[in-house]
């Protein structure tokens, strides 16, 4: 059984997670410059076997996109054309603030919680966990 891998997709950077083997649960794997993105993947699905891909998909509170929902599905277009496991989307709201929430509660330095992955990385974290708990 492949892997799933969690994608937090911003236009500087993207977070990354992934789930075990057995797809019981995910976690960090990083942040990469959104226009490294594609080669990271290409790279880590050499190495890995990998499934499927979650992509956050920000919204707003009503429902309606939101400044980041655009580039996002415009990202998701060119993984289509990269690769041909299936993509799967998950809603992202309030991701950035559950990661930080989580940061907080496992004792991380206010240094820790300013880089700026770090909440990308967890975020990710968060829509893929959020996806394995619906499957």
């Amino acid at each position: 059984m492949g892997r799933l891998v969690g994608i937090d997709y911003g236009l500087k950077r993207v977070g990354i997670a992934v789930t075990d083997p057995l797809r019981i649960i995910a976690t960090p794997l990083g942040t990469v410059p959104a226009s490294r993105i594609i080669s990271f993947l290409k790279k880590y699905c050499d190495t890995e076997p990998v499934d499927a891909f979650v992509v956050g998909l920000p919204k707003k509170l009503d429902n309606t996109d939101t400044h980041a929902t655009q580039p996002t599905r415009n990202f998701v277009k060119q993984l289509q054309k990269q690769f041909t496991q299936p993509i799967y989307w998950e809603d992202e709201r309030f991701t950035s603030k559950m990661a930080l929430d989580a940061m907080i509660a496992a004792g991380t330095t206010k240094k820790q919680r300013r880089q700026k992955g770090s909440i990308d990385k967890v975020s990710a974290t968060i829509i893929l966990q959020s996806y394995l708990a619906k499957v």
